[in-house]
């Protein structure tokens, strides 16, 4: 009878990787449900937090397929991805720290758009003209805004990913001293 087992260093790299991957696929539909559904624009700071989760859903998925076969490349994607989602904590830090004017915000934040060229475009465009500031929080929920919402999960998302790299590494480590008996 054929019998076959699963390393537990190569289940917990697919468990943590397939953890992160759909904390992160949820995380960007809810931020696009909210944008999208509820009205929520969002501002400059917003949309660039969205940078690692847009990189690092590709890049966890490549690593979980990767973890069985070149688990060395694996580990060094989720270390990638973990030191993005932990670069992205701080750019979330930064910005509720401009939320609650701890620390002033970029100028592209707060600065006017540009006005038409043409006179009768200005007041179609005064109309339609929506500055999304980042110093201003949108929405909170246990007085946490977005961006403070961001900072807990992009730090949870850190220690997972992480994780997995250890996890995938650990894996790579054990493949090597099996073929080396």
């Amino acid at each position: 009878m054929l019998e076959t087992t699963v390393r537990p260093d190569h289940a917990n790299a697919y468990r943590l990787g397939g953890l992160a991957l759909l904390i992160s696929v949820g995380v960007i539909l809810t931020a696009l449900g909210f944008e999208y559904l509820g009205g929520y624009a969002p501002c400059p700071l917003c949309l660039i937090q969205r940078y690692a989760f847009y990189a690092g859903i590709p890049l966890t998925f490549l690593a979980m397929a990767l973890v069985a076969e070149r688990s060395r490349i694996a580990a060094l994607l989720f270390f990638v991805v973990a030191l993005g989602y932990l670069a992205n904590a701080g750019l979330a830090t930064y910005h509720a720290g401009v939320e609650w004017h701890f620390w002033p915000g970029p100028d592209t934040c707060s600065a006017a758009q540009a006005l038409p060229a043409n006179p009768a475009d200005l007041l179609k465009g005064l109309d339609s003209a929506r500055v999304v500031r980042c110093d201003e929080a949108t929405w909170r929920l246990f007085g946490l805004s977005f961006a403070g919402w961001n900072v807990l999960i992009s730090l949870a998302l850190f220690a997972i990913s992480l994780q997995a790299a250890f996890a995938a590494k650990a894996r790579e480590q054990n493949v090597s001293h099996f073929n080396a008996m």
